[in-house]
């Protein structure tokens, strides 16, 4: 998602170098060799790094459910290595984290919610290179693999690229939610193809129905979910160096492909046919736009957006009953394979160390993955972790689809300049919706861009 809220508390209450993990480890929720969906042997193999007496401190954005979750994971590292591992959270981390980069007072490891400013602190000499092992290991294991080996690549401060950043805990954006009973009712198959999604899209109309429940209000971020369906669609009609050279801009804006992307966008979003709200599709609350397909009859069929959605879900909505999602397809005809959009936080070394070293050793076991999986909000792309170790069927589900990626790509807009992507894209957005014309709506947002210095 793209909202990014930081603390308005002053920086100072983060004290530089006070990382305040506890000394004592967190119990094991699941106790070693006695739940079968774990890949034990992968824990036990961890005991033939004997660090004890050893601390590695963390860095991250991760408070309140998620620092429990992580710590959960974190106390299988602390007792197979012996090393204690001191996390902080922080609302104003990509503050902090500049901070104390810059004062030599770094933790081990930080962990960045999204890859740009990573990049930007190892051009400055700020992070410590993975190593060509450590990117061997990403292109083996992780599915699409050498997108995530691209995606942590950057540029050191001699100029030459090298992997710095190793993905763990993955967001999926590329989803199409529905309510199974409504598709039954009506006859309706999952469509498998953009192809099969399009004319499912005619069809409903055609039996007088409306396929789209699509909303861009967000407040101040009003736009943001069209920069979302803009980007799969780039990545469903384009190759993946396409979309690497335009979210860094070595293509225009107003590109043909770019628009052509926008308009693949327009197919379905001013269609007054199409669509719940004719007309006012800019002003309907994101959060509010699902709930059309829970009314009687459903006000809509469909409604593209990201793994949180059901939280604005109506209270009582019982996943797998109520509603459901699939991937939003790619076009049979195009061979671009199976493209995935969404975001990660990357873990990068900002203090090296043995211990930090040994810490992203750990990432690469499949326990490091299982122990999240089976608690919330996890997913992965790691393809030796069991499946079945997920928490409930949405998200083993939603694994599976990341797992199904033939090529992944990072939210294009968090990774422009936030004039463009939190700004004039947004904007942009908006006005096309509104009914300016693709190519205009692109020609401004290169301008802002250009204006850039």
């Amino acid at each position: 998602m793209k909202l990014r809220y930081l603390s308005c508390c002053a920086l100072a209450a983060l004290a530089v170098g006070a990382w305040g993990g506890s000394a004592a480890h967190a119990e094991l929720l699941f106790k070693p060799g006695e739940d079968a969906r774990f890949n034990w042997d992968s824990y036990e193999a961890l005991k033939a790094n004997d660090l004890s007496g050893k601390t590695v401190t963390l860095f991250g954005p991760w408070l309140g459910p998620d620092k429990e979750l992580v710590e959960n994971t974190l106390a299988y590292f602390e007792e197979a290595t012996g090393i204690d591992v001191q996390y902080s959270g922080s609302d104003s981390f990509e503050q902090q984290i500049v901070i104390d980069t810059q004062a030599g007072s770094a933790p081990n490891v930080a962990i960045f919610p999204q890859p740009g400013l990573a990049a930007d602190l190892a051009a400055k000499g700020f992070l410590a290179s993975l190593g060509s092992d450590t990117a061997d290991w990403v292109r083996d294991n992780y599915a699409a693999g050498q997108s995530w080996v691209d995606l942590g690549s950057f540029a050191g401060k001699d100029g030459a690229k090298d992997l710095y950043g190793f993905f763990y805990k993955v967001d999926v954006k590329s989803l199409v939610w529905y309510s199974p009973d409504n598709f039954e009712d009506a006859g309706y198959e999952v469509p498998q193809t953009m192809e099969e999604l399009k004319a499912l899209s005619e069809q409903i109309v055609a039996d007088g129905g409306t396929p789209w429940c699509i909303g861009l209000g967000s407040g101040g971020a009003t736009g943001w979910p069209g920069t979302d369906w803009v980007e799969d669609m780039m990545l469903r009609t384009q190759s993946p160096d396409v979309y690497d050279q335009w979210v860094k801009n070595e293509i225009s804006f107003d590109d043909p492909r770019v628009v052509g992307a926008i308009e693949e966008f327009g197919w379905f979003a001013n269609n007054e046919k199409f669509v719940d709200t004719p007309g006012a599709v800019a002003a309907s609350d994101f959060r509010d736009s699902p709930k059309g397909l829970f009314s009687s009859p459903p006000a809509c069929y469909m409604h593209r957006q990201a793994s949180f959605i059901p939280s604005f879900f109506p209270e009582g909505t019982e996943m797998g009953v109520d509603a459901d999602f699939f991937y939003f397809p790619a076009y049979e005809g195009k061979d671009l394979g199976s493209p995935v959009l969404g975001a990660g936080t990357v873990f990068a070394i900002t203090n090296d160390s043995p211990e930090a070293r040994a810490l992203i050793d750990f990432l690469k076991s499949p326990i490091a993955h299982e122990v999240w999986m089976a608690q919330s909000g996890f997913l992965t792309p790691h393809k030796g972790v069991n499946v079945d170790a997920y928490a409930d069927d949405t998200l083993k589900g939603l694994g599976e689809i990341l797992l199904g990626a033939t090529t992944f790509r990072f939210d294009g807009s968090d990774l422009m300049p936030g004039a463009v992507g939190a700004g004039s894209f947004w904007t942009g957005m908006v006005d096309f919706v509104g009914g300016k014309p693709a190519d205009e709506v692109a020609k401004e947002i290169q301008t802002s861009w250009d204006a850039i210095k």
